[in-house]
Order: C-alpha cells, then structure tokens, then sequence
C-alpha cells in the first residue's frame, strides 16, 4: 500500500489531538495536591482538608447561626462586602432539613429547567472542577453521610444515591449530580479578557427574587445596577477582590431579607409587593443567605455558592438583644437599602411583633433595659460561647401556612 503525504499529515493529525486529548485529561489533578514552588518548598495553593464530623446527627443537626457571623446584621446598616476568611470546614454545611432541601430542589430543576441551571460553554470545566472538589471534600468532613468511591465517586448515603464515576461530566450534567449532593446554590463567575467579571453559569434553585436566567452572561456592574451604592461604592473593590484571591484564600459573608414563607424559588412577596393577609408575623421568616467564595485553580472559575437559611421570627425571642437590633435597623437605617429589602410590603406589621419579642426577652431576664442602649453589642450576651441557635424546621408548614393562626 502506498502512503501519501496526505495520508502522513493525517496520521500526524491523529497523533497531535490523541496527545492533546491526553495532556488535557492530566491536567485534572486530585484535588488538595496543587503546589507551587516556594523558595525551594513546595507549598499548596489549596486549602488544607476539612476536620472529620464524627459524632454529625442528622435529626438534631444545626447550620451555625448566621445572625451571629460574618456581620450578618449591624448598625450603622451601610452597603458593605462585609466578607471576612472561610475557615474550610464551614464551606458547605447541612442540617436537619437536607433531605427536604435536596427534593425541593429537584422539584424547582425539574419545573424550571434552564431558568435555574445552565452553563456557558466557557464555564464547563469549572463545573466539572466544582463537581471534582465536591466528592473530594464532602467524605473528609461528613464521613457519616458521604462515602468515596475511589477517586471519581460518591456515594450518598442519606439519599441512597450512588455516582460511580463522574469522570467526563462537565456544564450541567455536573451540576445536576451537584443538586443531589449539597443544600447549596452555586453561581458561576469567570474574569474575561476586558478585565471584568461575569457570570457564566450555575445551579440557582432558590433565589428567592432573582433567575440565573437573568444573570447568565451579564457583568456584575449590570446585575447589581439596582442595589443602592453597589456599583458607585464597592465594585471595583469587589471585582478586584474576586479576581486576586486564590483557591487557598476562601472567604465568605451572609446577606438577609424578610420574606412571608417557605418556597425557597420566589416568596409570594416579591411578586405581591405585600404581605399576605394571612400571615402572622411570628411565622415571617429571616432569610439569610451563606455566601462562600471559592477559586477553581485548573479552570480559574470561581464559584459562589449560596446556602438558603431561614429563620422563623418567633425563634428570635431566644437571641437576646436581635429583636430589638432588628428593629432598630428597620426604623433607622438607610432608607434606600430599607426600600430595596421591601421593608414597605411587612414593616407595619413586624414592628410590633419585634416589641412584643423584646418585652418577652425582658421578662425572661434574657436582657435588662441597660442592653436596650446597646443592641449592637448582641454578641457580647452569649455566655460560655453558647451562641442560641433555635431553628423551626423547614420541612413542616407553619400555623399561618396551614390556617391554624388567629390574626386578631
């Protein structure tokens, strides 16, 4: 048989890609193992691993209370970052309610589809990289819910559910086995050639006011056009922050919002503009969300997860001083940010409740008037570092939700 040139070149094609194909696949090194010389030393630019959760309960199981970290509320209430260092462990926390979250979430997927998990095709390998650090990170921290299965799977030992090899899987297929692992939202970020930041991609099931939708290929100056001084005060700070931090450098923050119930994908007041009639106030909801901030190193993506917690207004006559701090943001804070939060559409009614609340707390000796000058200084109640961290399930309805309250 006689070999042209042609069929040379082809071969020699062949060959190239087989070995780009090859040099692509080494590229995807285990996670925690990424160094980089350092006077001589190799040094890791990953955080180190997370401390097992031996003795995790499931049916007790409690998410820190975000009303005490990461200055989730306090006054003056200005628009800050307000990030501060994520230790690792806390990067993706579960409580008693995982399960109702995980079948949530596929409900809300299965509904919505592109609305609320999509990818760009520039964003697929961080996916796959967000999926690999997953099944690297959740047996190390909960051994007693997650097992691997080798380097490439896990085994989900709440759910049953079982992904042998996740090699491949990349975009949405990888965030679809993601929606079946952690209560959280991941958002996707990439810094672009013009020097700013997009999103290009992510699983948000529960956004409560906003779609990915919306967001997907947009810059952050153009998202965060409606939050008052965003863009005029901190973006450049949060840009520059978001393209110089480095996978071993996670931070995180938590914002909030009243919202009137449960459904994590759009509460019934951002499309009212009101609360509802029916809602007793104690059965309004504090929603914080866990931001956490995560540089991929092999894609450079960085992945913003969101953690949905809500805290029933009742549960806040255990956390001594909160009541009376909620309040006072709500009468005197920045009126612009107040409105962005619709403080219009639950105010009147709130505010009320939040008294009732603190003359609770008075009577139960949790605080004495002197505190009421200082509500700012909530932290400083909580004795032998037992931060109160009661938590109405999310699993159940409410009173309200099931007609049970009466208003009067």
């Amino acid at each position: 048989m006689m070999f042209t040139w042609t069929h040379i070149a082809a071969a020699l094609c062949l060959v190239s890609s087989l070995v780009y194909a090859l040099s692509r696949r080494q590229k995807r090194v285990p996670v925690n193992t990424q160094t980089v010389a350092k006077n001589g030393e190799k040094v890791s630019t990953s955080p180190p691993n997370p401390d097992p959760y031996l003795d995790f309960d499931m049916e007790t199981a409690h998410t820190r209370n975000h009303i005490y970290v990461n200055k989730t509320l306090r006054f003056p209430y200005f628009q800050t970052m307000a990030h501060q260092p994520m230790h690792i462990n806390d990067w993706i926390e579960i409580d008693k309610d995982y399960k109702w979250y995980l079948d949530q979430k596929a409900k809300v997927i299965k509904e919505k589809g592109k609305i609320v998990i999509d990818s760009l095709p520039e964003n697929d390998d961080a996916c796959a990289e967000l999926l690999e650090t997953l099944i690297d990170y959740l047996p190390k921290r909960y051994p007693t819910l997650f097992d691997a299965i080798g380097t490439v799977g896990i085994h989900n030992k709440v759910t049953g559910e079982r992904f042998e090899d996740v090699t491949g899987k990349s975009g949405v297929d990888a965030l679809m086995v993601v929606s079946r692992l952690v209560q959280d939202d991941f958002l996707m970020g990439r810094a672009r050639e013009d020097g700013h930041v997009y999103f290009v991609g992510g699983l948000i099931a529960f956004p409560g006011f906003y779609l990915l939708s919306n967001y997907i290929g947009k810059p952050l100056e153009e998202i965060h056009r409606e939050i008052p001084y965003f863009n005029e005060k901190i973006l450049m700070s949060v840009e520059r922050t978001l393209k110089r931090f480095k996978a071993n450098e996670p931070f995180e923050r938590t914002s909030w919002t009243m919202v009137d119930d449960r459904n994590l994908f759009w509460h019934n007041m951002v499309t009212n503009q009101k609360l509802g009639d029916n809602v007793h106030p104690k059965d309004m909801w504090m929603r914080m969300d866990h931001q956490t901030f995560r540089k991929l190193p092999r894609s450079n993506g960085i992945a913003f997860g969101v953690h949905v917690m809500l805290k029933r207004l009742e549960d806040l006559v255990e956390t001594p001083l909160v009541p009376a701090l909620l309040a006072k943001i709500h009468l005197e804070g920045d009126k612009a940010l107040m409105e962005y939060k619709l403080d219009a559409a639950y105010k009147d009614r709130m505010l009320p409740y939040l008294q009732e609340l603190t003359k609770r707390q008075l009577d139960l000796g949790l605080i004495s008037e002197s505190d009421l000058d200082k509500v700012t200084d909530f932290r400083a109640l909580v004795k032998d570092g037992r931060v109160p961290n009661p938590q109405t399930t999310l699993s159940k309805p409410t009173e309200t939700e099931e007609g049970m309250v009466d208003m009067v």
